[in-house]
């Protein structure tokens, strides 16, 4: 049962909701320490269910769901659009020190913003969309331009329209009304850079944070994640700031990764939370002492937490479906390049059964003796040029 911290030692069973990517790399780093894994997913054959049990079944199935809880002695989630009633269930019935509440909060942009608010950190100004009227007021209130988004269920850049003008007010409400989910009208903040800060919490309270990400963004979906960030010190120690108080004030256990704007003057505003494994932590796999999977895994079975300090300069690349030819050309040729300029990719794969376009399929970590170098390399490969 949730409520009571209690050490989940390795030989142990983990059951994680969600049999995507991050809970293929959760199972790979946890069964380094010992730890078995069994995952409920809908898609057979799922990344995760590749390197655990799975139980094949929808998320809002609470009849796997206990069947998930039977076989596991500590329950995780991989991503954060799973059941939040199930998750209720399953901490009445088995033991998630996540617990539902931060499933809840996360879920919902409305209420991810007021418990943001609540732990002294800043977002964008924004307004509850509950009509044409008030989208029209809001907007005249915060400002053009401005982002209108679903408050559920958007990731990707889905659930978006970003409002330049007066003219399209109409048409975003429109389609935006069209998803049945409430919305919420965001400022658009003129930003510098976004970045990204991945915070750990057990449930004994200890709190580590990794290295600041500077995250570059096509076409709505992480392309780049740099590190260390370009950005002054003092940034990076008040993101790190940031980071923790929002871990701590929302009793986060796992990961919290924390998505930041950085304005041209320094100032930062939280854009979104996401509780648990984040693309942005990928680089940790080989460029940090602990990677963002194995201290996701000490965090919920409460063991101390790893050493997060980063080795390398690092630049993490996101593969799509459309760069999975290229790619795989590239992994059966000698890499002249990187023994030019000194670097050393590193790729990871998904297995996922279909490569299409825009899908994330994997990704490759750059080693290198600058940020400069990674990112000479991964523009001189031509893979990302698709």
């Amino acid at each position: 049962m949730s409520g009571e911290n209690k050490l989940i030692p390795p030989g142990s069973t983990i059951g994680v909701l969600g049999g995507g990517q991050l809970g293929r790399m959760l199972a790979h780093a946890g069964n380094r320490l010992g730890y078995r894994f069994v995952t409920l997913d809908p898609t057979p054959d799922s990344p995760c269910g590749q390197t655990a049990s799975q139980i094949v079944a929808n998320y809002d199935d609470k009849e796997a769901a206990r069947e998930l809880a039977e076989r596991s002695d500590v329950i995780t989630y991989e991503f954060e659009n799973v059941d939040a009633g199930v998750a209720a269930m399953l901490e009445s019935e088995s033991y998630v020190p996540q617990g539902s509440a931060l499933l809840y909060t996360t879920q919902h942009r409305l209420r991810e913003k007021k418990a943001v608010e609540a732990a002294g950190v800043k977002v964008a100004p924004y307004a509850e969309i509950v009509s044409l009227e008030s989208l029209r007021a809001s907007a005249t209130n915060l400002g053009l331009p401005a982002v209108l988004k679903t408050a559920t269920g958007g990731y990707d850049g889905k659930g978006q329209w970003v409002l330049r003008t007066e003219r399209e007010l109409e048409a975003a409400w429109t389609e935006a009304s069209q998803t049945g989910t409430e919305l919420v009208l965001e400022k658009f903040i003129a930003f510098d850079k976004e970045i990204s800060v991945i915070a750990a919490r057990s449930p004994s309270g200890e709190v580590r944070t990794f290295a600041p990400a500077e995250n570059i963004h096509v076409n709505n979906i992480l392309h780049l994640s740099i590190v260390p960030a370009r950005i002054a010190e003092s940034v990076r120690g008040e993101a790190v700031k940031l980071a923790v108080s929002i871990a701590e004030t929302l009793g986060v256990v796992g990961l919290i990764a924390v998505e930041l704007f950085v304005t041209p003057d320094g100032d930062l505003y939280v854009n979104e939370l996401a509780p648990r494994p984040h693309n942005s932590g990928h680089y940790t796999m080989e460029a940090s002492k602990t990677s963002q999977f194995e201290q996701h895994i000490r965090a919920v079975c409460d063991l101390p937490l790893g050493d997060p300090a980063l080795l390398t300069p690092v630049v993490m690349v996101n593969v799509l479906g459309e760069h999975m030819q290229p790619v795989l050309e590239w992994m059966a040729r000698k890499d002249t390049a990187a023994e030019r300029l000194g670097v050393e990719p590193k790729v990871h794969l998904y297995g996922k059964a279909e490569a299409k376009h825009k899908r994330k399929m994997g990704h490759i970590n750059v080693l290198a003796p600058s940020v400069e170098a990674a990112l000479k390399w991964v523009d001189e490969t031509n893979i990302w040029r698709v």
